[in-house]
């Protein structure tokens, strides 16, 4: 049995967020969320609290004990880029892309 969050549309970029969600990748949820809290990045954040979704989806609508849950899948998909503009040297535009993040998060029991 496996429960599933996401996250659609978060304003942080795939690249960064991806960083993060490496480190934990097939690990047990107790030992995810704890180096969840420790990092000191924007996108540790918002992966927690999908994290945490996920975990209550386990457990309430599965009835799955938290004990025995890890992080089975966990990544980072390209959402929509806005795309904006600033003025540039010499009289020209320079493009600004704001990317955003579709984040998803499977826990499954051991």
């Amino acid at each position: 049995m496996e429960a599933k969050a996401v996250a659609k549309t978060v304003r942080i970029a795939p690249r960064k967020a991806r960083l993060v969600i490496d480190l934990v990748r097939n690990k047990s949820v107790n030992e995810a969320d704890k180096i969840l809290a420790t990092l000191n990045k924007e996108s540790a954040r918002i992966i927690r609290k999908v994290l945490t979704s996920a975990v209550a989806n386990a457990e309430n609508n599965l009835g799955l004990d938290k004990e025995k849950l890890y992080v089975k899948e966990a990544y980072i998909n390209e959402g929509a880029t806005m795309k904006r503009m600033r003025f540039g040297s010499r009289g020209r535009i320079d493009p600004i892309m704001k990317r955003t993040s579709h984040i998803t998060v499977v826990v499954g029991e051991k």
